[in-house]
């Protein structure tokens, strides 16, 4: 299992006062501006009709024929991925960025069965509708859930997986973090505020370290949040956790084929539920410097690329660098 570390050179900024917040933004992100142009892939599933938006961004260049799918965080959206979009382009590649059902841009059913399978399954209904029958998955977050989920759903449509701090390294029910139910994440999303975000993401996503840029992300999920549909994007919201919480892909990781690169933040320390943790618990939890390694050698084909000292988002933190080792870890592969 091959291991690279990534140094990080540049000081990042302290937090500082944050801005007040005021905009919102329909239920499904209506007045977010989106970094490249947005389109809609219509569908059915479970009964209704639904919409997923997505952004579908040609090879800047000289094409290397490749396609590379991004599947964003719980809290992220296809927007926040808009640095690897113009990286990957700028390499070559054609860059599919969805958003999932319940997410950003796409449809809040008011009832709908989540599984990582049927997020998986849309996203491959997507890519048929496009023409892309073999393509680079990288997932975020809990995109690295689903994005695993789909490479061990289509192995063969699969071409290379990447994970960007991938939260499911760990199975937080087996280790005793307590379940709620969808009732009491429900209660808790229709709480978001864009202060809770800022102070949340700030100690978990940047190890306290704040930068202006930031504040783009913390709106977009705020205005969503808060805006007219917030009762239904809360409700989908919990629906989500509990996706999350009770659907570990921890446990299949050995049945991973395909080339596999694991690109982590030490510093991160992202736990679903830590917070709902006993003491002795959550101090044990989201220890990303030792799973980061763990993961990589329950995939038989990983490799592992750190970055000491970022955190949970290190192509937002240090997109120069992560880059970097990005495109040079999927040439290697």
């Amino acid at each position: 299992m091959p291991l690279i570390r990534a140094f990080c050179l540049a000081g990042l900024l302290t937090a500082t006062a944050a801005p007040a917040f005021a905009a919102t933004y329909g239920p499904e992100l209506q007045g977010f501006k989106y970094p490249y142009p947005l389109e809609h892939f219509n569908f059915q599933s479970q009964g209704k009709s639904l919409q997923m938006g997505y952004m579908d961004v040609a090879a800047k260049g000289e094409a290397n024929g490749r396609s590379v799918v991004l599947m964003h965080g719980k809290n992220f959206c296809g927007a926040t991925w808009e640095g690897t979009i113009k990286a990957l382009s700028d390499a070559g590649y054609r860059v599919i960025a969805p958003d999932q059902i319940g997410f950003c841009t796409s449809s809040k059913p008011d009832h709908y069965q989540y599984s990582f399978q049927q997020l998986a399954r849309n996203t491959h209904q997507l890519l048929e509708k496009l023409g892309i029958h073999k393509a680079t998955i990288i997932g975020h977050s809990t995109g690295g859930m689903l994005a695993t989920r789909y490479a061990l759903m289509y192995p063969k449509q699969t071409e290379q997986l990447a994970m960007v701090n991938p939260i499911g390294l760990e199975d937080w029910k087996a280790l005793g973090v307590p379940s709620i139910g969808v009732d009491q994440w429900y209660e808790r999303e229709l709480n978001v505020s864009a202060e809770g975000i800022r102070k949340y993401q700030l100690n978990t996503y940047y190890v306290g370290r704040w930068k202006p840029e930031y504040e783009r992300w913390v709106d977009m999920y705020a205005g969503l949040s808060n805006g007219p549909g917030h009762k239904l994007v809360a409700w989908n919201s919990a629906l989500i956790y509990d996706m999350i919480f009770t659907q570990p892909v921890y446990y299949e990781f050995k049945n991973l084929q395909m080339p596999t690169l694991l690109l982590i933040g030490t510093a991160d320390n992202t736990a679903i539920g830590k917070d709902l943790a006993p003491p002795e618990v959550k101090a044990k939890l989201g220890n990303y410097e030792v799973l980061g390694e763990q993961a990589a050698k329950l995939i038989p084909h990983a490799t592992l690329v750190e970055f000491p000292g970022l955190g949970h988002a290190p192509q937002m933190e240090e997109p120069a660098q992560f880059h970097k080792a990005l495109l040079q870890g999927l040439n290697a592969l």
